[in-house]
């Protein structure tokens, strides 16, 4: 059988592992019923596995004869979301859902591991699959590295896949280069003197400095950054005061800095910095800025792209390997993954419009076409096998 027929005859199987995992879904660095069902899956499987970063799991596939060692990671939390889909399988947790697709990337990591465990025979060389928590909270794929999942065999390649349901199932989507933003959280506490609504001048305003501020960081992308340059500065929440006749003492906002790399992260930061300090020094409140470090962002090797539009091609036909025309801003921490390693970083369709699968990412309504598993693990499989071979 070709791979795509071997990963066909085990559809059935991987859909039930799928709809399990989407009806228990859980958030980050509590993954601990997703760890249990991957690890009692492999053990079946007779795939060697280790724990690492408490409810993640490195395992191992070793092939009959030496050669390299590729790595491909898939994430298994889930998002603080109320699933609204309607689906028969959908989430059994009260406000918590699989509304990113990961839920779909771990069944079809298992069921790539499935099929390359027969294969084992053939290969020159290893395969490790990373079953990586806590994606979207601070970033599993740091602490899995720094445990040393990358070692014992060294890893010289990484892969990995992401739904998307902006395209049909069937389909593949790369492109070469940045494909994911780097990103910083920030969070700004403005201070200064309360006073009553009347008697303004006996303060000072904290709310209209810490509007200032918010309006005046998106000059940020729109003047001091080039048009033809990815930059995002989101303020997402913004809280102070209790009553409309009064002018607190303290004012809070937080957002996300989202920049493609280069030396775009470091001068925006500083732009931040230079924006917030420069109003409150002329408001005459006082500005306590935080900017965290986060995902470093995601860049894919060319030749690690050409790997995946061949085989991708092999299994879905060379028609159905689309070009990614652009970006995203949108982060991803297997980033720390492709700075450890060369990788591709690429999207596997799972929309399908007579079916309702249709909504985005990170929506109550989304859901995957499970019909894409089969061909999402057959394209991980013959990755694997172009790479070792």
């Amino acid at each position: 059988m070709s791979v795509v027929e071997e990963a066909r005859s085990i559809a059935p199987a991987l859909t039930e592992l799928f709809y399990d995992i989407h009806r228990h879904p859980e958030l980050g660095r509590q993954e601990r019923r997703t760890a249990a069902l991957i690890r009692r899956r492999l053990e079946e499987l007779g795939v060697e596995y280790v724990p690492l970063a408490d409810t993640g799991t490195a395992a191992v596939i070793r092939g009959a004869k030496p050669g390299r060692t590729i790595g491909f990671r898939a994430d298994i939390d889930a998002l603080p979301i109320t699933e609204e889909t309607g689906l028969p399988y959908a989430s059994q947790t009260p406000g918590v859902m699989h509304a990113c697709g990961h839920d779909f990337h771990t069944a079809a990591l298992l069921g790539a591991a499935e099929l390359l465990q027969k294969r084992r025979g053939e290969l020159a060389g290893n395969v490790k699959l990373f079953f990586q928590p806590d994606e979207e909270g601070d970033g599993g794929a740091h602490r899995m590295i720094a445990e040393g999942c990358m070692e014992n065999p060294h890893v010289d390649a990484m892969l990995c896949c992401h739904v998307e349901s902006g395209i049909p199932a069937g389909t593949v989507s790369v492109k070469n280069g940045p494909i994911a933003a780097a990103s910083n959280p920030f969070a700004v506490t403005v201070r200064g003197r309360g006073t009553h609504g009347a008697k303004p001048h006996l303060g000072t305003d904290v709310i209209v400095a810490g509007a200032q501020m918010v309006t005046a960081l998106q000059t940020i992308a729109s003047r001091r950054t080039s048009p033809t340059e990815p930059v995002v500065v989101t303020v997402g929440s913004f809280h102070s005061g209790t009553a409309g006749n009064v002018l607190p003492e303290e004012a809070k906002f937080t957002g996300i800095l989202r920049t493609m790399g280069g030396g775009a992260r470091e001068r925006v930061k500083d732009d931040f910095r230079a924006i917030v300090s420069g109003i409150a020094a002329a408001m005459g409140v006082e500005a306590e800025i935080e900017i965290f470090e986060s995902y470093p962002g995601c860049r894919n090797d060319p030749a690690m792209a050409d790997l995946v539009r061949r085989a991708a091609g092999e299994v879905l036909g060379r028609e159905n390997v689309l070009e990614l025309a652009e970006p995203s801003l949108g982060t991803d921490d297997f980033g720390y993954f492709s700075d450890a390693a060369p990788g591709c970083y690429y999207y596997i369709g799972v929309g399908n419009e007579a079916k309702g699968f249709t909504c985005p990412n990170h929506n109550p309504r989304f859901a995957a076409d499970p019909e894409a598993l089969p061909l999402a693990a057959a394209v991980h499989v013959q990755c694997v096998l172009d790479f070792l071979r």
